[in-house]
């Protein structure tokens, strides 16, 4: 994966699963599913770094093949101090630049999530009730079940406030899976649509050799073309020449007989 918007949106999901990693310390909830959680936040960090790793391999090549690589160049930088922040909060060594890392996002779109994540109140709703019939985990996890399902526009904020935390744990742990996922398959779409890019390249360079060998011919064609125009127009200025002389002459025999029988 060597795109900067997938990047950029895997850093984001690495702050979200910190700061609830951090929710939870500071609100001291029972963390069931910390070991878990800690596993799936180191191994998008490796996934980070292969990314950002494989982003400058990319922006050397292009630049040494003289091509434009200032996205790779613009987006590198700032990649690469995430990914330092990241790390660093993540084995607990906290700075005030880590800090501002982990609480701004790069999509705006998440600006509510990362509101949610970085609450540090417990919600009120969220009371401990005891009961001689428990309700199911399906239930506690979807709700009620309705003939008429509801539409699927509330997002993951709204649906998060149904969760309590270690459920909600869980299902972003479930997120970040899906978008491994995701994101793995759009590199691999991504890899495939470069080798056709690279056909096409192949292909155009072929076709631009042969127009080349066609101009080629064409200016030979065009010299030749000059030559025999020029030497159409001497013989025309020759027999243009012939007409005049051969006028005088008939106008000299013209006039030689008129004296004559003026005589």
């Amino acid at each position: 994966m060597s795109n900067p918007n997938q990047l950029f949106l895997l850093a984001d999901h690495i702050k979200l699963s910190l700061l609830e990693r951090q929710r939870a310390q500071t609100l001291h909830l029972d963390d069931a599913g910390g070991s878990n959680q800690d596993s799936h936040i180191s191994r998008s960090l490796d996934q980070l770094r292969d990314g950002v790793t494989s982003l400058e391999e990319e922006k050397n090549r292009l630049q040494s093949g003289g091509e434009d690589a200032s996205a790779i160049t613009d987006a590198l930088p700032s990649l690469q101090k995430q990914l330092n922040d990241l790390t660093s909060q993540f084995h607990g060594f906290a700075s005030p630049s880590a800090k501002e890392t982990l609480t701004h996002p790069n999509s705006a779109t998440l600006t509510e999530d990362f509101s949610h994540a970085s609450s540090t109140e417990r919600k009120a709703s969220k009371t401990v009730r005891f009961s001689d019939t428990p309700s199911s985990p399906s239930r506690e996890l979807f709700g009620p079940y309705h003939d008429d399902p509801e539409p699927e526009n509330h997002g993951y904020a709204d649906h998060a406030q149904t969760l309590d935390n270690q459920q909600l744990h869980q299902y972003h742990s479930q997120i970040l899976d899906d978008q491994d996922e995701q994101l793995d398959r759009l590199g691999e779409s991504i890899g495939r649509q470069r080798d056709l890019s690279m056909q096409i390249g192949d292909e155009l360079d072929s076709h631009v050799a042969m127009l080349d060998e066609v101009e080629s011919a064409t200016d030979r064609h065009q010299s030749r073309l000059d030559r025999a125009s020029r030497a159409v127009n001497k013989v025309a200025r020759s027999a243009s020449d012939n007409k005049q002389i051969t006028a005088i002459v008939v106008l000299i025999i013209i006039l030689v007989l008129l004296i004559a029988i003026l005589k």
